[in-house]
């Protein structure tokens, strides 16, 4: 029974849905480690559970403003602006 259900999953046709699988698993792991770690609103321990609501603008907009949001802030939104610009302005 175990030797069938191993034949089924574990073929070359579903290598790509295990590393899409595995790639979305890992953004979603790193996303929550992000926010326990660094994120303003979360508080883990006790003693910054009761200080409250903080107004920490400061440390906000640093968590929000992070390096690759600031890199693609003045960037086009395209994929590949090279071949957009290939087949949307002909020569």
């Amino acid at each position: 029974m175990a030797s069938s259900t191993l034949n089924r999953w574990l073929r070359p046709e579903v290598y790509p849905l295990f590393a899409a699988v595995g790639v979305a698993v890992g953004i979603c792991g790193m996303q929550l480690v992000r926010n326990i770690c660094i994120n303003p609103e979360v508080r883990v321990t006790k003693e910054n559970r009761t200080a409250g609501i903080l107004d920490n603008f400061a440390e906000g907009e640093k968590y929000a403003e992070h390096a690759l949001r600031k890199f693609v802030r003045n960037k086009s939104p395209e994929i590949m602006p090279s071949i957009n610009g290939f087949f949307t302005n002909p020569e």
